[in-house]
């Protein structure tokens, strides 16, 4: 059995070597590791070639209609407000506004608006964004890219429009709903958390002291706008009403309550220095930079909600179908076209924030020609890692390595998240993390009788605490700092804090386990 287990292995431990030891580029990594599983599937668990084959193509097909279809449009709608200096604006009207003290800048920017980027394009660039605003603001650095590497924790699994748990849900069959849901309750556990961190690193014991009430409200403002609508509404807005909802929460509590001492970096006092009285942005300029991020909601809420059927219309179906020898039950590789999904809607976003916005043919030749440059390898690594994912579960070897992960009894409760940690770590994607592992935790929770939700769940939670550590992401990460080139020294310096979270999300998989063990059922 064992020897079956690490035989399993291979493509997986194939693909991660190729990204964190050979540095590969990850759609040929993919494509390669993919090879490999469909020669071993072929070799040793006796899959037909012509089901194997089909069910890769499947997996890419579901790779670009279910992923690239989001996050393409995601990212050009960013750019869009880039090109056309709305974000700009935007970016100017948040700074203006969260007050002299180090403590409340951070939360309102590492934490909220960082929140906001991440749940609209993700890939790193929230660190991007915020970490030259918080260098502005006198945060050192390396201790700013840590800043908003730990702020971006919560928000991941709902990353890009929620994507990961998209791609968790087409690999794993398990409802997107009642992903949504389960995630959303692990997050908001997890989010109670990293506020009073943030505000620890920049201002030490005695800042945490004075400016408690803050991390409070910080962390409960997000949850209460990211929960409603994992449960209620799915997974494409979670971060941004959660960013939404946390910012104003904070903005309106900063007016009534403030810390005695304003502090900086470091927690030095500081002088209480007026500030320009005239902000950045006037109040209709503030109203229109608010705008496109409402249109966005607005759109996606009315086309995706549960009272609309447009995403369950389907042009056709592709299914190729086995049978396990470990669960006995069937195996369907699928791909469903169904040409009115969430990324249409994200899509017809667009066109109205294009209305609003009403960019030249000059800027929108920018936007794409931008938008081709950061994504092309993205969307190639989309295609190869679901098409290798398919084929892991159609040869059985996901069930081979379940079953012998499921040898291991009750404590696998404390490692899955470790699993999904490990995996972010090296390929850098809680999407891929999720299209990777989640069919393994899937299975291995079923053989183990435990809720339905709760491993997958940990599985993509886990990858959200990897990803400071994760080389890919402090790449793009770093690209606006000093750190070029040197993500080494920015994940030896996130590890520490990264562990930590990680003990933490392990203590919230047991609770989670052994107290409330219906919220994660079907």
């Amino acid at each position: 059995m064992w020897l079956t287990v690490l035989l399993a292995l291979v493509p997986l431990a194939a693909l991660l070597f190729l990204l964190a030891i050979v540095r590969l580029t990850a759609w040929l990594a993919a494509l390669i590791a993919g090879g490999v599983a469909l020669t071993l599937g072929a070799a040793l668990w006796h899959a037909p070639w012509g089901g194997m084959l089909r069910s890769y193509s499947y997996g890419a097909l579901s790779g670009a209609w279910v992923i690239d279809w989001i996050t393409f449009w995601g990212l050009v709608i960013f750019n869009t407000l880039v090109v056309t200096g709305d974000f700009a604006r935007f970016k100017a009207w948040m700074v203006h506004h969260a007050t002299a003290d180090i403590r409340v800048q951070t939360i309102m920017l590492a934490w909220a608006f960082g929140a906001l980027l991440e749940g609209l394009v993700g890939f790193g660039y929230p660190w991007a964004v915020v970490v030259p605003i918080l260098a502005g603001l006198g945060i050192a650095d390396l201790e700013a890219i840590r800043i908003a590497a730990l702020a971006n924790n919560a928000p991941v699994s709902y990353g890009a429009l929620g994507v990961p748990i998209l791609a968790l849900s087409v690999v794993t069959s398990l409802p997107v709903m009642a992903l949504s849901a389960s995630v959303g309750n692990i997050v908001a556990v997890l989010a109670l958390l990293p506020p009073w961190v943030l505000i620890y690193l920049v201002t030490n014991w005695k800042g945490v002291r004075e400016a408690w009430p803050l991390a409070l409200v910080g962390s409960f403002s997000y949850i209460a706008g990211q929960w409603p609508v994992a449960h209620y509404l799915g997974p494409y807005l979670p971060d941004l009403s959660g960013a939404l909802v946390s910012f104003w929460v904070l903005f309106g509590f900063v007016k009534l309550w403030s810390p005695k001492t304003i502090r900086g970096f470091g927690g030095l006092p500081l002088e209480l220095v007026a500030r320009d009285p005239d902000p950045p942005v006037t109040g209709r300029e503030a109203f229109s930079v608010w705008l496109p991020y409402l249109v966005l909601i607005g759109v996606v809420v009315a086309w995706t909600g549960p009272w609309s059927h447009l995403p369950s219309i389907s042009l056709f179906h592709l299914t190729e179908t086995a049978r396990s020898s470990v669960t006995q039950k069937s195996i369907a590789s699928t791909f469903n076209f169904n040409p009115l999904s969430g990324g249409t809607s994200i899509f017809v976003s667009w066109l109205v924030i294009l209305a609003l916005l009403r960019p030249g043919a000059g800027a929108l030749k920018q936007v794409f020609a931008k938008t081709f440059h950061q994504i092309w390898g993205a969307l190639i690594v989309a295609l190869f890692v679901f098409a290798l994912a398919y084929t892991f579960v159609y040869t059985g070897m996901a069930n081979s390595l379940a079953y012998g992960l499921s040898k291991t009894g009750v404590i696998f409760v404390a490692l899955a998240p470790i699993l999904g940690w490990i995996g972010v770590a090296l390929s850098g994607s809680n999407t891929s993390t999720n299209a990777m592992f989640g069919p393994v935790q899937a299975v291995t929770g079923r053989l183990l009788n435990m809720p339905a939700l709760l491993l997958p769940s940990l599985n993509s939670v886990g990858a959200e605490v990897g990803k400071p550590i994760a080389p890919q992401t402090a790449s793009v990460g770093v690209s606006t700092s000093k750190f070029v080139r040197s993500e080494g020294a920015v994940i030896r310096h996130n590890m520490g804090w990264t562990l930590i979270m990680l003990g933490y999300l392990v203590l919230i998989a047991l609770f989670f386990y052994f107290a409330l063990p219906n919220v994660m059922a079907l």
